[in-house]
Protein backbone atom coordinates (compact mmCIF):
# COMPACT_ATOMS: atom_id res chain seq x y z
CA UNK A 1 0.00 0.00 0.00
CA UNK A 2 1.47 3.41 -0.87
CA UNK A 3 2.73 5.61 1.92
CA UNK A 4 0.88 8.76 2.91
CA UNK A 5 2.40 11.88 1.42
CA UNK A 6 1.91 15.60 0.97
CA UNK A 7 -0.18 17.63 3.37
CA UNK A 8 -1.57 14.57 5.16
CA UNK A 9 1.90 13.52 6.28
CA UNK A 10 2.66 17.08 7.38
CA UNK A 11 -0.54 17.23 9.43
CA UNK A 12 0.29 13.89 11.04
CA UNK A 13 3.72 15.17 12.08
CA UNK A 14 2.15 18.32 13.52
CA UNK A 15 -0.31 16.24 15.53
CA UNK A 16 2.36 13.92 16.90
CA UNK A 17 4.49 16.92 17.94
CA UNK A 18 1.42 18.33 19.69
CA UNK A 19 0.95 15.07 21.59
CA UNK A 20 4.60 14.91 22.59
CA UNK A 21 5.22 18.55 23.52
CA UNK A 22 1.88 19.98 24.61
CA UNK A 23 0.18 16.83 25.93
CA UNK A 24 3.31 15.16 27.33
CA UNK A 25 2.65 11.76 25.76
CA UNK A 26 5.42 9.19 26.08
CA UNK A 27 7.52 8.00 23.09
CA UNK A 28 5.77 4.61 23.37
CA UNK A 29 2.35 6.26 23.07
CA UNK A 30 3.50 8.47 20.19
CA UNK A 31 4.75 5.40 18.32
CA UNK A 32 1.35 3.72 18.77
CA UNK A 33 -0.49 6.79 17.44
CA UNK A 34 1.88 6.93 14.47
CA UNK A 35 1.19 3.29 13.57
CA UNK A 36 -2.58 3.69 13.80
CA UNK A 37 -2.76 6.98 11.92
CA UNK A 38 -0.32 5.90 9.22
CA UNK A 39 -2.77 3.13 8.36
CA UNK A 40 -5.61 5.69 8.23
CA UNK A 41 -3.63 8.04 6.00
CA UNK A 42 -2.59 5.20 3.70
CA UNK A 43 -6.28 4.36 3.22
CA UNK A 44 -7.04 8.00 2.42
CA UNK A 45 -4.17 8.13 -0.07
CA UNK A 46 -5.55 5.10 -1.92
CA UNK A 47 -8.90 6.92 -2.10
CA UNK A 48 -7.18 9.87 -3.77
CA UNK A 49 -7.13 12.20 -0.77
CA UNK A 50 -4.09 14.43 -0.69
CA UNK A 51 -4.88 16.95 2.06
CA UNK A 52 -6.92 17.24 5.23
CA UNK A 53 -9.80 18.99 3.46
CA UNK A 54 -10.45 15.80 1.52
CA UNK A 55 -11.27 13.71 4.62
CA UNK A 56 -15.04 13.13 4.59
CA UNK A 57 -17.35 11.38 7.06
CA UNK A 58 -17.97 8.72 4.40
CA UNK A 59 -14.26 7.94 4.11
CA UNK A 60 -13.93 7.81 7.91
CA UNK A 61 -16.86 5.37 8.09
CA UNK A 62 -15.38 3.28 5.28
CA UNK A 63 -12.11 3.07 7.20
CA UNK A 64 -13.91 1.92 10.34
CA UNK A 65 -15.90 -0.63 8.35
CA UNK A 66 -12.71 -1.98 6.78
CA UNK A 67 -11.15 -2.51 10.20
CA UNK A 68 -14.12 -4.62 11.30
CA UNK A 69 -15.16 -6.37 8.10
CA UNK A 70 -12.09 -6.33 5.84
CA UNK A 71 -10.11 -9.38 4.72
CA UNK A 72 -8.08 -9.23 7.96
CA UNK A 73 -10.58 -8.00 10.56
CA UNK A 74 -9.14 -6.66 13.78
CA UNK A 75 -10.21 -7.52 17.30
CA UNK A 76 -12.74 -5.16 18.85
CA UNK A 77 -10.10 -3.73 21.19
CA UNK A 78 -7.79 -2.90 18.25
CA UNK A 79 -10.64 -1.31 16.30
CA UNK A 80 -11.57 0.80 19.34
CA UNK A 81 -7.96 1.93 19.76
CA UNK A 82 -7.56 2.87 16.08
CA UNK A 83 -10.83 4.80 15.96
CA UNK A 84 -9.82 6.66 19.11
CA UNK A 85 -6.58 7.65 17.37
CA UNK A 86 -8.49 8.83 14.30
CA UNK A 87 -10.97 10.87 16.35
CA UNK A 88 -8.12 12.54 18.23
CA UNK A 89 -6.39 13.42 14.95
CA UNK A 90 -9.46 14.88 13.24
CA UNK A 91 -10.42 16.80 16.38
CA UNK A 92 -6.93 18.34 16.32
CA UNK A 93 -7.41 19.33 12.68
CA UNK A 94 -10.63 21.14 13.61
CA UNK A 95 -9.05 22.83 16.64
CA UNK A 96 -6.17 24.03 14.45
CA UNK A 97 -8.67 25.28 11.84
CA UNK A 98 -7.29 22.99 9.16
CA UNK A 99 -10.81 21.70 8.44
CA UNK A 100 -14.22 23.24 9.28
CA UNK A 101 -16.02 20.14 10.60
CA UNK A 102 -14.88 16.91 12.24
CA UNK A 103 -15.38 14.02 9.77
CA UNK A 104 -14.87 11.36 12.46
CA UNK A 105 -17.07 12.79 15.20
CA UNK A 106 -19.78 10.17 14.61
CA UNK A 107 -17.50 7.14 14.55
CA UNK A 108 -18.65 4.66 17.17
CA UNK A 109 -16.16 2.20 18.62
CA UNK A 110 -17.31 -1.39 19.16
CA UNK A 111 -18.49 -2.19 22.67
CA UNK A 112 -15.76 -4.02 24.54
CA UNK A 113 -16.51 -6.79 27.02
CA UNK A 114 -15.82 -5.98 30.65
CA UNK A 115 -12.41 -7.37 31.50
CA UNK A 116 -11.52 -7.51 35.14
CA UNK A 117 -7.83 -7.20 35.94
CA UNK A 118 -6.13 -10.39 37.10
CA UNK A 119 -4.87 -10.01 40.65
CA UNK A 120 -2.75 -12.45 42.60
CA UNK A 121 -3.80 -13.56 46.05
CA UNK A 122 -1.76 -12.31 48.98
CA UNK A 123 -0.28 -15.80 49.36
CA UNK A 124 0.71 -15.86 45.68
CA UNK A 125 2.37 -12.44 45.98
CA UNK A 126 4.35 -13.66 48.98
CA UNK A 127 5.51 -16.71 47.02
CA UNK A 128 6.51 -14.51 44.08
CA UNK A 129 8.52 -12.18 46.30
CA UNK A 130 10.12 -15.07 48.20
CA UNK A 131 11.20 -16.55 44.86
CA UNK A 132 13.37 -13.45 44.33
CA UNK A 133 15.85 -13.98 47.13
CA UNK A 134 19.59 -14.30 47.48
CA UNK A 135 22.68 -12.21 48.10
CA UNK A 136 24.06 -11.83 44.57
CA UNK A 137 23.86 -8.32 43.07
CA UNK A 138 21.17 -9.30 40.55
CA UNK A 139 19.16 -11.14 43.21
CA UNK A 140 19.19 -8.15 45.56
CA UNK A 141 18.13 -5.89 42.69
CA UNK A 142 15.32 -8.22 41.61
CA UNK A 143 13.93 -8.46 45.13
CA UNK A 144 14.01 -4.67 45.50
CA UNK A 145 12.27 -4.21 42.15
CA UNK A 146 9.47 -6.67 42.90
CA UNK A 147 8.96 -5.38 46.44
CA UNK A 148 8.74 -1.82 45.10
CA UNK A 149 6.23 -2.76 42.38
CA UNK A 150 3.92 -4.39 44.92
CA UNK A 151 4.45 -1.77 47.63
CA UNK A 152 3.62 1.19 45.37
CA UNK A 153 1.47 -0.13 42.51
CA UNK A 154 3.95 1.40 40.07
CA UNK A 155 3.82 0.48 36.41
CA UNK A 156 6.91 -1.40 35.25
CA UNK A 157 7.79 1.54 32.99
CA UNK A 158 7.55 3.91 35.96
CA UNK A 159 9.80 1.70 38.11
CA UNK A 160 12.59 1.40 35.56
CA UNK A 161 12.44 5.17 34.93
CA UNK A 162 13.20 5.93 38.59
CA UNK A 163 16.39 7.67 39.59
CA UNK A 164 18.01 7.29 42.99
CA UNK A 165 16.92 10.84 43.84
CA UNK A 166 13.29 9.79 43.41
CA UNK A 167 13.56 7.81 46.64
CA UNK A 168 12.53 10.24 49.37
CA UNK A 169 13.19 10.07 53.07
CA UNK A 170 16.86 9.10 52.95
CA UNK A 171 19.99 11.03 52.09
CA UNK A 172 21.02 9.11 49.02
CA UNK A 173 22.59 5.82 48.06
CA UNK A 174 23.34 3.68 51.07
CA UNK A 175 22.23 6.31 53.60
CA UNK A 176 19.03 6.52 55.61
CA UNK A 177 15.80 4.80 54.69
CA UNK A 178 13.28 5.26 51.91
CA UNK A 179 9.80 6.26 53.12
CA UNK A 180 8.34 7.67 49.89
CA UNK A 181 8.94 7.35 46.18
CA UNK A 182 8.30 9.93 43.46
CA UNK A 183 6.70 8.31 40.41
CA UNK A 184 6.10 9.86 37.00
CA UNK A 185 3.02 8.45 35.29
CA UNK A 186 1.28 9.08 31.99
CA UNK A 187 1.78 12.59 30.71
CA UNK A 188 4.73 12.95 33.11
CA UNK A 189 2.23 13.49 35.93
CA UNK A 190 4.03 13.23 39.26
CA UNK A 191 2.72 11.45 42.34
CA UNK A 192 4.26 10.62 45.72
CA UNK A 193 3.58 7.12 47.04
CA UNK A 194 4.51 5.64 50.44
CA UNK A 195 6.88 2.68 50.59
CA UNK A 196 6.20 -0.07 53.13
CA UNK A 197 8.74 -1.62 55.47
CA UNK A 198 9.43 -4.72 53.37
CA UNK A 199 10.16 -2.67 50.26
CA UNK A 200 12.25 -0.23 52.31
CA UNK A 201 14.41 -3.06 53.62
CA UNK A 202 14.83 -4.56 50.13
CA UNK A 203 15.73 -1.18 48.61
CA UNK A 204 18.21 -0.39 51.38
CA UNK A 205 19.91 -3.77 50.90
CA UNK A 206 20.09 -3.21 47.14
CA UNK A 207 21.45 0.34 47.46
CA UNK A 208 24.14 -0.65 49.96
CA UNK A 209 25.23 -4.08 48.73
CA UNK A 210 24.31 -4.34 45.06
CA UNK A 211 23.93 -1.05 43.18
CA UNK A 212 27.50 0.17 43.81
CA UNK A 213 28.83 -3.07 42.28
CA UNK A 214 26.54 -2.85 39.25
CA UNK A 215 27.28 0.86 38.82
CA UNK A 216 31.03 0.19 38.69
CA UNK A 217 30.48 -1.93 35.56
CA UNK A 218 29.21 0.97 33.45
CA UNK A 219 29.14 4.72 33.09
CA UNK A 220 27.78 6.87 35.90
CA UNK A 221 23.98 7.05 35.76
CA UNK A 222 21.35 8.34 38.16
CA UNK A 223 19.11 5.34 37.38
CA UNK A 224 17.88 3.43 40.41
CA UNK A 225 17.68 -0.04 38.89
CA UNK A 226 20.72 -1.12 36.90
CA UNK A 227 21.36 -4.01 34.56
CA UNK A 228 24.35 -6.31 34.75
CA UNK A 229 26.43 -3.92 32.62
CA UNK A 230 25.71 -0.91 34.80
CA UNK A 231 23.16 0.80 32.53
CA UNK A 232 19.54 1.54 33.38
CA UNK A 233 17.45 -1.63 33.57
CA UNK A 234 15.13 -1.85 30.56
CA UNK A 235 11.40 -2.46 30.72
CA UNK A 236 11.88 -5.77 28.91
CA UNK A 237 14.51 -6.90 31.43
CA UNK A 238 12.21 -5.96 34.33
CA UNK A 239 9.44 -8.03 32.75
CA UNK A 240 11.84 -10.99 32.49
CA UNK A 241 12.59 -10.58 36.21
CA UNK A 242 8.87 -10.90 37.00
CA UNK A 243 8.43 -13.92 34.74
CA UNK A 244 11.48 -15.70 36.14
CA UNK A 245 10.26 -15.20 39.71
CA UNK A 246 6.81 -16.50 38.74
CA UNK A 247 8.35 -19.62 37.22
CA UNK A 248 10.45 -20.27 40.32
CA UNK A 249 7.35 -19.80 42.49
CA UNK A 250 5.45 -22.22 40.18
CA UNK A 251 2.66 -19.69 39.74
CA UNK A 252 2.11 -20.18 36.01
CA UNK A 253 0.12 -23.37 36.41
CA UNK A 254 -2.17 -21.66 38.94
CA UNK A 255 -2.78 -18.52 36.92
CA UNK A 256 -4.17 -20.24 33.83
CA UNK A 257 -3.50 -19.59 30.17
CA UNK A 258 -2.76 -15.87 30.56
CA UNK A 259 -0.26 -16.41 33.37
CA UNK A 260 1.36 -13.42 35.00
CA UNK A 261 1.48 -10.02 33.30
CA UNK A 262 3.60 -6.89 33.72
CA UNK A 263 0.63 -5.32 35.53
CA UNK A 264 -0.04 -8.26 37.88
CA UNK A 265 1.62 -6.64 40.90
CA UNK A 266 -0.08 -3.30 40.15
CA UNK A 267 -3.48 -5.02 39.97
CA UNK A 268 -2.73 -6.94 43.16
CA UNK A 269 -1.67 -3.74 44.94
CA UNK A 270 -5.00 -2.05 44.14
CA UNK A 271 -7.15 -5.10 44.87
CA UNK A 272 -5.52 -5.84 48.22
CA UNK A 273 -5.81 -2.20 49.33
CA UNK A 274 -9.53 -2.18 48.60
CA UNK A 275 -10.00 -5.54 50.28
CA UNK A 276 -8.26 -4.06 53.31
CA UNK A 277 -10.73 -1.17 53.47
CA UNK A 278 -8.90 1.60 51.59
CA UNK A 279 -11.07 4.32 50.04
CA UNK A 280 -11.31 4.07 46.26
CA UNK A 281 -10.22 7.70 45.83
CA UNK A 282 -7.09 7.08 47.86
CA UNK A 283 -6.31 4.10 45.63
CA UNK A 284 -6.97 6.32 42.60
CA UNK A 285 -4.31 8.77 43.78
CA UNK A 286 -1.82 6.01 44.54
CA UNK A 287 -2.28 4.46 41.10
CA UNK A 288 -2.14 7.81 39.31
CA UNK A 289 -5.48 7.35 37.56
CA UNK A 290 -6.90 10.53 36.05
CA UNK A 291 -10.47 9.33 36.67
CA UNK A 292 -11.91 7.41 39.60
CA UNK A 293 -13.95 5.42 37.08
CA UNK A 294 -10.75 3.65 36.02
CA UNK A 295 -10.05 2.68 39.61
CA UNK A 296 -13.59 1.50 40.30
CA UNK A 297 -13.08 -1.59 38.18
CA UNK A 298 -11.11 -2.95 41.13
CA UNK A 299 -14.18 -2.63 43.33
CA UNK A 300 -15.85 -5.10 40.96
CA UNK A 301 -13.01 -7.54 41.60
CA UNK A 302 -13.40 -7.35 45.37
CA UNK A 303 -17.20 -7.50 45.14
CA UNK A 304 -16.96 -10.68 43.07
CA UNK A 305 -14.62 -12.23 45.63
CA UNK A 306 -17.00 -11.36 48.46
CA UNK A 307 -19.92 -12.83 46.52
CA UNK A 308 -18.07 -16.09 45.91
CA UNK A 309 -17.15 -16.34 49.58
CA UNK A 310 -20.75 -15.61 50.61
CA UNK A 311 -22.18 -18.28 48.32
CA UNK A 312 -19.65 -20.80 49.60
CA UNK A 313 -20.04 -20.03 53.30
CA UNK A 314 -23.63 -18.96 53.97
CA UNK A 315 -26.05 -21.84 54.66
CA UNK A 316 -28.95 -20.17 52.83
CA UNK A 317 -27.06 -18.52 49.99
CA UNK A 318 -28.04 -21.20 47.46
Amino acid sequence: MPAADGDLAVELDRYLRHLAIERGRSPHTIAAYRRDLTRFLETLTVAGVRDAAGITPELARDFARGLRDGPDPLAASSVARMLSSVRGFTRFLVDEQRIPIDPAVDLVAPKLPDRLPKALTIAQVERLLDAASGDEPAELRDRALLELLYATGARVSEAVSLNVDDLLGGSGEGEGTTDLVRLFGKGSKQRIVPVGSYARAALDAYLVRSRPLLSARGRATPALFLGMRGARLSRQSAWLVIRAAAERAQLDRELGEHGISPHSLRHSFATHLLQGGADVRVVQELLGHASVATTQIYTRVTADALRDMYVTAHPRAR
